[in-house]
């Protein structure tokens, strides 16, 4: 199992793992959660939207343009394998730091 590099990066986690709790988000719910700049996530979802974890929806709300965000299934088992990873980092510690305290 290894860590996926697309979502390692701190923010595109917190984007991923916020975008994982929600069917769907407004673009400005996302840049507020993660507290980071429009350019910030338009650049995150311009390298995750290519690799099929983000899907990106445009319309309106009245007369006033809108961005909505969500995971796609090939992001969730992203963001689920990428987790599984860094859990296996963290238990490999763990049984490391024990036996070496057994000693």
């Amino acid at each position: 199992m290894t860590v996926d590099e697309l979502i390692h990066h701190p923010t595109r986690l917190a984007l991923v793992g916020f975008l994982s709790g929600c069917h769907e988000a407004e673009f400005a719910a996302v840049r507020d959660y993660c507290g980071i700049s429009d350019a910030s996530v338009s650049r995150i979802v311009a390298a995750l939207e290519p690799a099929g974890y983000v899907h990106v929806r445009k319309g309106y709300v009245g007369k006033r343009p809108r961005t909505w965000l969500s995971l796609t299934p090939e992001g969730r088992s992203a963001l689920a394998a990428h987790l599984a990873a860094l859990r296996a980092i963290v238990d490999a510690a763990a049984r490391t730091a024990a036996a070496a305290e057994a000693e």
